[in-house]
């Protein structure tokens, strides 16, 4: 199996979709191959006017896919290409690209200088795991397996990676966007804020959750961003999602939070 990260800027001449497509120069064709396993990536913030929509300012990994079709862009005049991105999950919490003071990624010795300027770039398989070990794709919570979000997940046992496959229910992370500037980073139920508890290191995390959950069938919808999901924080949206029969109301989460009575 192929290993690559891929990069997303917060400003770029390319049509990147994340999750969903990926548009990158020609060369990168001899990395970027059907099947090729891709964990995506953003640098430094340079702009502050992002800092809402990124996970932190700082180098980080923030999610994990595979790449799909591939097929040319024929409005370009350097015969650039799209790669189709599937199977994607972003990770809860950013990965930095730095740990203990040591970048993740071995740099070549000849790259010192201009490593960093690559927007596609090969990891070996060690690099990979101790990125995947570091997010929390490794260790899913009742949350994720209740509503049957992850297509594919990586798993440690005994050392050895293991690839689970599962049913996947697609998620636009446009609407996961528009529903943290709609409602923040408060948590709904409990009003906890990471950023405010862990400073940097929680700045912009949150869990989305739907009110509706599409794992109850139904097919594709419309959701609605400010009536149909809310944030919250993990120990909330775990409570929501404790027990499989039922899924809690943001009224009934409150009530319990308030009463601190199990009904």
């Amino acid at each position: 199996m192929n290993y690559v990260v891929i990069t997303e800027n917060d400003v770029s001449q390319w049509n990147d979709n994340t999750g969903r497509e990926y548009h990158f120069p020609k060369r990168y064709l001899k990395y970027l191959t059907k099947g090729t396993v891709v964990i995506y990536y953003k640098g430094g913030m340079k702009d502050s006017s992002f800092a809402s929509k990124r996970m932190t300012r700082h180098p980080h990994y923030f999610g994990i896919a595979e790449i799909g079709e591939l097929k040319q862009d024929n409005s370009s005049e350097k015969s650039d290409y799209y790669a189709d991105i599937i199977n994607f999950k972003p990770f809860s919490y950013p990965v930095l690209a730095k740990q203990n003071g040591k970048f993740i990624e071995t740099i070549p010795t000849s790259r010192l200088s201009n490593y960093w300027r690559d927007g596609v770039r090969p990891i070996d398989e060690e690099t990979f795991k101790n990125i995947v070990t570091l997010s929390d794709i490794n260790h899913f919570n009742a949350t994720n397996d209740s509503e049957q979000e992850i297509s594919e997940s990586f798993t440690s046992a005994e050392g050895k990676l293991k690839l689970v496959y599962s049913t996947k229910y697609e998620r636009d992370v446009r609407l996961r966007e528009k529903a943290i500037e709609i409602h923040g980073l408060n948590c709904m139920g409990c009003g906890f804020n990471f950023e405010k508890a862990y400073g940097e290191w929680g700045a912009g995390f949150i869990h989305v959750h739907h009110t509706k959950p599409l794992s109850n069938g139904g097919g594709e919808r419309e959701v609605n961003p400010r009536t149909d999901m809310i944030v919250l924080c993990p120990n909330c949206h775990s409570m929501i999602h404790r027990r499989r029969n039922k899924t809690l109301s943001l009224d009934e989460l409150l009530q319990l939070l308030k009463t601190k009575t199990i009904n």
